[in-house]
C-alpha cells in the first residue's frame, strides 16, 4: 500500500510524533498551517470516516481532548479547530485523520460555512431528520 500515513506509522517516512499508543499516532502536520497543527490517525489503515468502525473511532476520539489540552497549554491559542475531511473535495491523504488546528489572532486561516438560516421550513428539516433516522435504523453502528 502506498499510503503516506501508513509509511509514517511504519517509520519509513520521518515525522514529528507528539503522541503514540497501540492504536493511534499523532504528529505535527508538515504544512504547519498554524503553529502546533497536529494530525491524529488510526494506526490501521482506514480510508475515511465511512470505513471507520466504532472501536477505532473510540481509540481516536479519546485522544482528541488530551492532545487539544496539551496544544492549548503549550501554545496558548485563542481557539482550536477540529476538522476531518472525507472524500471530495478536500481529503488529500486517503487515510482517516483528524486535524487539530490551533487558532491565533490574525493567523490568516479562513474557515466558514454558508448561513442558510431562515431559508428552510419545518417540512424541509423534518425530511432531513427522517432520512437520517431511516439510514440509522438500517445501519450496523
Amino acid at each position: 500500500m502506498d499510503c503516506i500515513f501508513c509509511n509514517i506509522r511504519a517509520g519509513k517516512i520521518p515525522s514529528y510524533k507528539v503522541y503514540e499508543d497501540d492504536n493511534v499516532l499523532a504528529f505535527l502536520d508538515i504544512t504547519q498551517g498554524t503553529k502546533g497543527h497536529t494530525l491524529i490517525i488510526p494506526k490501521k489503515h482506514v480510508k475515511n470516516v465511512y470505513e471507520l468502525d466504532e472501536q477505532t473511532a473510540m481509540n481516536i476520539f479519546k485522544v482528541v481532548p488530551r492532545l487539544a489540552k496539551a496544544i492549548n497549554k503549550a501554545f496558548s491559542p485563542i481557539g482550536l479547530n477540529i476538522i476531518s475531511n472525507n472524500d471530495q473535495p478536500l481529503q488529500s491523504v486517503f487515510h482517516f485523520h483528524i486535524h487539530l488546528i490551533p487558532r491565533y489572532e490574525d493567523d490568516g486561516m479562513e474557515l466558514s460555512t454558508i448561513n442558510n438560516y431562515g431559508k428552510f421550513n419545518s417540512e424541509y428539516f423534518n425530511n432531513l431528520v427522517n432520512s437520517i433516522k431511516k439510514e440509522l435504523e438500517h445501519s450496523a453502528i
